[in-house]
């Protein structure tokens, strides 16, 4: 006659350390979301779009708003846009010189 096993003669696991167990299983979630997330596209990189922009000899009585508002982005606030173009070129109110040439963001 087989012997069968029962429930009482399976092996039984303990946890020996509660801290270990835990840092484990923590370990194996976020290396699944992670696999999970990569085959789904959740951690795929695209690039921005390259900004364009546009040289401007800066005239005389110009300024940096009457600047953006004419030449930057129609969909952007001209504050924003006064703001890049001030931290591409360098500039501020102050500085800005007739006859200087700056990179100013083109409108689309």
């Amino acid at each position: 006659m087989p012997i069968q096993k029962g429930l009482n003669d399976m092996k039984k696991y303990r946890i020996k350390s509660k801290f270990r167990f835990t840092v484990f299983m923590t370990t194996c979630v976020l290396v699944c979301v992670f696999v999970f997330g990569s085959m789904l596209g959740f951690f795929n990189a695209q690039a921005a779009q390259p900004a364009d922009y546009m040289s401007y000899k800066v005239q005389s009585g110009d300024t940096l708003w009457n600047i953006a508002r004419t030449y930057g982005p129609a969909d952007q606030d001209v504050r924003a846009t006064v703001s890049q173009i001030c931290a591409l070129n360098s500039v501020s109110a102050q500085t800005l010189r007739p006859g200087q040439i700056i990179q100013v963001p083109q409108g689309k």
